[in-house]
């Protein structure tokens, strides 16, 4: 197993590149497990975030494996887009990063693969049965209430 370790610097100026940086990286690797942590010195706040990954092992190509948000059709980034809202709607609840639920990454692989039941949702990568488990209903019940 190998690990790589993120730094999120929560400036604005920083946080968006930071984020799709790791995003990019997630898209690459079979996620096994993450840690995070608030990190501050004084100057500069950040989440630090260790992912321990495999790599990929699944035959696909990584142009196959990454889509990106401009991949989307218009139905598919308004399902994007309300996907989003709920993950940051619960960050925020929980004083979280966004991240820390799901990756934009993530979201736009739903909302390309619409899933219906918690079996699909397991099955989009970088998903998994542990996220299907905490979020799995929810995000069920956001696709269905489109």
């Amino acid at each position: 197993m190998n690990i790589k370790v993120f730094n999120i610097r929560l400036a604005k100026e920083f946080c968006q590149h930071d984020q799709d940086r790791m995003n990019e990286f997630l898209d690459t690797v079979e996620v096994k497990l993450t840690s995070t942590s608030f990190v501050t010195n004084g100057n500069t706040d950040l989440w630090s975030a260790a992912v321990f990954y495999l790599p990929k092992s699944n035959g696909k190509t990584k142009s196959e494996a990454k889509v990106s948000e401009e991949d989307l059709s218009e139905n598919e980034k308004y399902i994007f887009n309300a996907l989003r809202q709920w993950r940051n709607t619960l960050a925020q609840k929980l004083d979280w990063p966004s991240y820390r639920i799901c990756h934009n990454s993530h979201l736009i692989r739903i909302a390309k693969v619409n899933p219906q039941n918690m079996d699909e949702l397991e099955n989009i990568p970088g998903f998994g049965k542990s996220r299907t488990e905490k979020y799995g209903d929810e995000i069920l019940s956001v696709l269905n209430a489109l």
